[in-house]
């Protein structure tokens, strides 16, 4: 009996700021155990909760093994059919459609963050760029406006080194709640604490981030940029902020000041406005004069406010004035774009395509608003629309219209209950990758750990194979490079300057571990990427673009519904993607939070079943009576079987087109009312 284990190196591919790596040991092609790979700089052995749970990932009953045809769709009516039957439907319908419509443009596809790994996220555009013209989604679900912003600022998006976060003597989280969803920069942090660092938490919800506080700020959602604007005059008035820095890196200061000086930025008007106290407002200038350097992290779900984008400029011009930049233990935080180093061979295949270009984040409505020719095939993967989307009538409306739906998955979720057909989808032990974190600067490599599960393949596979089948049925129909294997594509990423910076010869040198990125601090030359070559306090690149040139605060959306519901993630949820774990945990999703006095308003209590409504719809959840959620506030869980998403508007945010050819998505934007009854099964869902 064979009793050693075979040790590969993977990464968690979930769209999360860890990336952790991942030590697998396989015996006879088994997975057995997982562990966290202590030679990765960053994570350093440990994973979370998601990650020592990937045994029932990969082996879940649940799991999709085979090709699967509905029929009628929606129907719940399920046939088993063959790879080959698969692929040659859908080739048949592409060219179908195709000869119908003499172009392309009637084909589009919906790709996600499912598997965030450099190859893998890109496939579905590569094949698509290989057909030539179609209608191509574009825009960003998460980080479009915060983008923007630190371009308008800084002239590009640079992230500092988050282990520097260690040397940090004042550390201010705008939402962000790492000790759930970033855990592996709890260390940096709490190392900095322990040398006598400062945490502050500035967060309408009190995380368990906010517990660990030495000042916990309670702020009524969408009104910290009101916040940092008052800040910043308070330290302009008393001369607190960094002189050198501002006479020689700042342009548009004197602006800003008249701007700050004309405004009622006064603690009183803060304390109304925002409903946090005097004293705190008081305490955190002190803060922000007295510790340095200081490190600011703007959370993504922060900018799900229409006002984020010049929320995030006054965040940042906070850090400017107080000289927080470009220095050890300094610095804007927000996103690392590591991969914008890379080639992306696959992502930038026939990238030169004039494609017909439609909103991510407002997909359906925009695809239902094509004409000449419509949309009729959609291909989705990485992605389930049908539980995190706004704007599920739209979605509706499309699912009639659409001819053939094919999603790509490991499980059954919601989008794909709602397909023609479902593709088995490999887990990321069953195909290599290079992942590259959107927060941290280490790159590792994902081995091909695993055999495929039954008949499962990767997406690089599953367009290789479609590639075969289009070109026997109609010659050089894609020129999607089917010859080419997973670690073909890995080489042709490892150029010399990713050599360099890594410190590697090829790809397979990561077998030996993961490597860091070797930059200086950005910013530390202060030259920075705007066309005055300073930090813009000013940005006329802004005003160009019909905003505001200087960050001014606009009041959050209000709304004839009483309540504000903001959907935050668990630790052991993203998104939509942990059906593998225990019912008890998706549980959690089912649950509206409430504030005490809220519910004493409204006589209920824990348990107790209620309905959420608005224009929207309506959803059945039970009450759990919280003080940890402000007044007029209520928290619903993303992930769980009946989503929040059905009663989300299509709302959006101020900025994202300078980087992402669409303003982001404010998801945060929610209003609802609130009644008694329903029923813990949540019938009302839109798509049950």
């Amino acid at each position: 009996m064979n009793t050693t284990y075979e040790v590969f190196r993977n990464v968690c591919p979930r769209n999360c700021y860890n990336s952790c790596a991942m030590l697998s040991y396989v015996r006879d092609g088994k997975l057995y155990k997982v562990a966290g790979d202590p030679q990765h700089g960053f994570t350093r052995g440990k994973l979370c909760s998601k990650g020592y749970a990937y045994l029932k990932y990969v082996y879940s009953p649940n799991r999709l093994r085979f090709p699967l045809r509905q029929y009628p769709r929606g129907s719940g009516k399920w046939e088993k059919i063959s790879w080959n039957e698969a692929l040659e439907q859908i080739a048949e319908k592409i060219l179908e459609l195709n000869k119908r419509y003499g172009s392309n443009l009637s084909l589009t596809y919906n790709n996600g963050s499912g598997n965030i790994g450099l190859l893998h996220q890109y496939a579905s555009a590569a094949f698509f760029n290989s057909l030539g013209q179609h209608t191509k989604p574009v825009g960003n679900f998460c980080l479009a406006a915060g983008q923007d912003a630190f371009t308008y600022d800084f002239g590009q998006t640079l992230n500092p080194d988050p282990e520097q976060m260690g040397y940090a003597k004042l550390i201010l989280l705008w939402g962000a709640n790492p000790a759930c969803t970033a855990i592996q920069q709890m260390k940096y942090i709490n190392a900095a604490r322990k040398a006598g660092a400062k945490l502050v938490v500035i967060d309408p919800l009190f995380t368990s981030t906010a517990a660990k506080a030495d000042l916990y700020i309670q702020i009524r959602p969408g009104t910290d940029g009101l916040l940092a604007l008052g800040l910043a005059k308070k330290l302009i008035e008393n001369e607190d902020y960094d002189r050198e820095f501002v006479e020689n890196h700042i342009y548009g200061f004197e602006a800003f000041s008249r701007y700050l000086n004309n405004s009622d930025f006064s603690p009183s008007r803060l304390s109304t406005v925002t409903g946090i106290t005097e004293e705190a407002f008081y305490e955190l200038s002190q803060l922000l004069k007295e510790y340095k350097p200081c490190s600011s992290w703007i959370g993504y779900g922060f900018q799900r406010h229409s006002n984020s984008g010049q929320s995030i400029r006054a965040i940042n011009a906070l850090m400017a004035l107080t000289g927080n930049i470009g220095k050890s233990g300094a610095g804007a935080y927000y996103l690392h774009l590591g991969q914008e180093a890379f080639p992306l061979k696959l992502a930038n295949h026939n990238s030169s395509v004039q494609n017909r270009l439609v909103n991510i984040n407002d997909f359906a409505s925009s695809i239902l608003s094509l004409q000449d020719p419509p949309v009729k095939f959609i291909w989705i993967s990485g992605r389930n629309p049908l539980s995190q989307d706004q704007g599920l009538t739209a979605w509706r409306e499309l699912l009639n219209q659409l001819e053939l739906i094919v999603t790509v998955d490991l499980f059954m979720t919601k989008t794909a209950e709602h397909s023609d057909l479902v593709l088995p989808a490999a887990s990321h032990f069953e195909e290599y990758d290079l992942n590259i974190s959107y927060w941290h600067y280490w790159l590792a490599l994902n081995e091909k750990a695993l055999p495929a599960y039954y008949e499962a393949k990767s997406d690089l596979e599953i367009f290789r194979l479609l590639t075969r089948k289009l070109n026997k049925l109609s010659a050089g129909f894609s020129d999607f490079p089917a010859e080419l294997s997973a670690e073909d594509w890995l080489a042709s990423e490892i150029t010399t300057q990713i050599k360099v910076s890594y410190g590697i010869n090829s790809w397979q040198d990561l077998k030996n571990g993961p490597k860091k990125l070797q930059m200086e601090i950005p910013w530390s030359s202060c030259k920075f990427r705007t066309a005055s070559g300073k930090f813009e306090i000013y940005s006329k690149l802004a005003r160009k673009n019909n905003l505001p040139a200087l960050p001014k605060y606009h009041p959050p959306q209000s709304s004839k519904h009483p309540f504000q519901v903001l959907s935050p993630q668990k630790n052991e949820f993203i998104h939509s993607q942990t059906k593998w774990l225990p019912r008890i945990i998706h549980d959690q999703a089912s649950l509206v939070l409430i504030n005490t006095n809220d519910a004493q308003t409204h006589n209920l209590r824990d348990d107790e079943s209620v309905i959420l409504y608005n224009d929207n719809g309506s959803l059945s959840k039970k009450v759990q009576i919280t003080d940890s959620v402000p007044p007029g506030v209520l928290v619903v869980f993303q992930g769980g079987q009946e989503p929040i998403n059905s009663l989300i508007n299509e709302s959006f945010c101020d900025m994202g087109k300078l980087k992402n050819h669409y303003n982001g998505n404010a998801f945060y934007d929610l209003f609802v009312s609130l009644k008694k009854g329903g029923d813990s099964a949540e019938a009302a869902w839109f798509f049950v």
